[in-house]
């Protein structure tokens, strides 16, 4: 279990499928997409492609939101701050896959064009509005 972020937010963030927003930064100015993730003891997992790879390759430093919410009323949220690294390697991106895909209903070797992103997390702010 990672120190940095809490049990109850390892819960929340691991308990279904959600979306995440991935913010890198290009240009001293904030670009942010939404990603499908996958989390164990303190490092997210993405698949992506595109800008955002560049993006973590000049400056690894990212933030990661995700939140939960029920008819448009916030339940919860997390924000992590970490370290990301583009990994260029086809087998732990193929595992990869085969941890993220299934988890949001897709075969596991779908979009085999995306990249490994992994995110060392550093802290996590989290709070519940339950």
């Amino acid at each position: 279990m990672s120190e940095t972020v809490p049990p109850a937010v390892e819960e929340r963030i691991t308990a279904k499928p959600m979306m995440a927003h991935f913010a890198t930064c290009v240009d001293g100015r904030p670009h942010v997409a939404p990603v499908w993730y996958h989390y164990d003891d303190g490092t997210l997992e993405l698949l992506t492609t595109g800008k955002k790879l560049e993006n973590v390759r000049r400056n690894p430093r990212v933030a990661v939101s995700v939140q939960e919410d029920d008819a448009g009323e916030a339940k919860w949220r997390v924000t992590l701050l970490g370290t990301a690294t583009v990994v260029d390697d086809d087998e732990e991106t193929a595992a990869a896959a085969r941890r993220v895909n299934p988890k949001y209903g897709a075969e596991p070797d779908a979009w085999p064009e995306n990249s490994l992103v992994r995110v060392d997390v550093g802290t996590a702010t989290y709070e519940s509005y339950e």
